[in-house]
């Protein structure tokens, strides 16, 4: 029932499942071809375009669909090299089936498709009886080989593998009968503790902690110990499976290889921190006053701002979508991009840059005169001290506008920067606000250093913020429909179901 699956996607969105939709020039995600069956196309977190298809006597997994210069000479190729059958799908189409797998090629128009090595998908590939045996006959058949027969390193069996290129370049494997992968390289575990490391000085004798740094590695770690969890450390399997599927659940606005948590790009590493917060040692943030509580809510009411609810212009949007802050310290934070930060000394000053909305704090480390408390800013007033190799920051006199769980104007954070390894740095940071929890509490996480990779680029946040125009003209449309339809006004899931149309 292809309507019914493409309204459950719909209705999940790709926040909670990864997957985006493609629309037909009329609006509509499904499109009936007469005398073929119904079709749609999803989009996976790689980019791959994925048909999915009603058909009732092919269920499940139904069919590869090439794009070839020449379909009749790929065809050739499958059926006279790989053993498909040839046949007709409903009279309609002329492919190859393989057992009940269909293969369709479609003629591609212009210079020959790219390579498909490296990319969403990387090969296809047919499994054979004797892999030696098979491969005097492809040569035979004049098949170039990109890769000899040969055992993969790291290979879960002792069958064979063979690459070979296909038409149009498409990549294909070749396995022996009881081929089961090879088991992936897993990305390094960032240690919980990599001391004693005497930190590098400057010319002038201070810690250095100059250079390109990321958070990256710290992606996925929640602030709070998860419930169900009650271990000390996550094994390595446990971190990947973490860190892909935060990456996963968070692709709404671009696909996984544009998030730089994404492993399989760069320098790749990942934690086994079960939780940011160390104080209290039970990993969780301690109780809200209750007048804490009071301003949680506010805080959620505030931030429904960044998804355009009852905005009437620009100023009702939180500063987030407004592109002017992120504050303090959710700007330290990981997330899926612009996780990088830039810090510079001089004598007297720290200068720390985060990529994100492209803030820069300039830090004293020598004591500055008494600021009086009119004087508040968004991101607070810094004084900045050395304690051995660390360099801490105690920021006050926030002027409240931006806040992180709740927090007022009178949180006092003090963070801690220290260097734990060449290219390891520890950050911590202490949120103190007794107006809205019963007792400080203090988490901890790693940034890499990566100056020979990493580049901290332009955050262009107003220049081409089409996200600005739509919330705000769709805010308009709505409030058109609900004068048109008055029920819409007192029936939030006829209002649920409008915003997501």
């Amino acid at each position: 029932d292809l309507d019914a699956k493409m309204a459950e996607l719909e209705a999940v969105g790709v926040q909670g499942s990864g997957v985006r939709l493609q629309r037909f020039d009329d609006g509509s995600l499904v499109r009936d071809i007469p005398g073929l069956f119904k079709i749609a196309f999803v989009f996976d977190p790689w980019g791959t375009r994925i048909e999915l298809v009603e058909d009732d006597e092919y269920l499940g997994f139904h069919h590869v669909h090439l794009s070839a210069t020449d379909p009749q000479a790929t065809l050739a190729f499958y059926r006279d090299v790989m053993g498909g059958k040839e046949a007709s799908l409903r009279g309609r189409i002329d492919g190859l089936l393989f057992d009940d797998v269909w293969l369709l090629v479609s003629e591609h128009q212009g210079a020959p498709p790219a390579p498909t090595e490296g990319r969403a998908i990387d090969h296809v590939a047919f499994a054979v009886d004797n892999l030696d045996t098979e491969a005097g006959t492809l040569r035979q058949a004049g098949v170039s080989f990109q890769q000899e027969p040969v055992v993969p390193e790291n290979a879960r069996t002792q069958a064979k593998r063979a690459f070979v290129v296909g038409p149009d370049r498409v990549r294909v494997a070749v396995v022996e009968a009881g081929f089961a992968g090879v088991v992936p390289e897993l990305a390094a575990v960032v240690a919980g503790d990599l001391g004693p490391y005497d930190a590098p000085r400057t010319s002038w004798g201070a810690p250095d902690l100059q250079g390109v740094w990321t958070s990256n590695p710290s992606g996925g770690i929640p602030l709070e110990r998860p419930e169900d969890v009650d271990v000390e450390e996550l094994t390595v399997e446990e971190a990947v499976a973490r860190r892909e599927g935060g990456t996963l659940g968070s692709i709404w606005g671009y696909d996984r290889e544009w998030r730089d948590t994404t492993l399989g790009f760069g320098n790749d590493t990942v934690s086994t921190q079960v939780s940011m917060v160390i104080d209290p040692p039970d990993g969780r943030i301690p109780p809200l006053t209750p007048e804490g509580e009071r301003l949680a809510v506010a805080a959620f009411e505030a931030g429904r701002g960044a998804r355009g609810h009852d905005a009437a212009g620009p100023e009702d949007l939180n500063t987030w979508a407004r592109c002017i802050t992120r504050g303090l310290p959710s700007l330290m934070m990981p997330v899926v991009y612009n996780n990088g930060m830039q810090i510079v000394q001089g004598p007297g000053h720290v200068a720390i840059t985060n990529e994100m909305i492209h803030e820069t704090r300039i830090v004293p480390t020598e004591p500055q005169p008494a600021v009086g408390d009119d004087l508040r800013l968004w991101l607070g007033i810094p004084q900045g001290r050395w304690e051995g190799d660390t360099l801490v920051v105690e920021t006050t006199n926030f002027n409240g506008r931006i806040s992180y769980r709740g927090s007022t104007k009178d949180l006092r954070l003090i963070e801690r920067y220290t260097r734990i390894g060449p290219n390891t740095m520890e950050y911590q940071f202490t949120i103190d606000d007794p107006t809205v929890w019963t007792a400080p509490w203090t988490a901890r996480f790693l940034f890499a250093k990566d100056d020979a990779q990493y580049e901290l680029v332009e955050y262009a946040c107003h220049e081409g913020n089409y996200g600005m125009t739509n919330i705000l003209s769709g805010m308009r449309a709505l409030e058109a429909d609900e004068r048109e339809h008055p029920a819409l006004q007192s029936d939030p899931r006829l209002l649920r179901r409008n915003q997501g149309r």
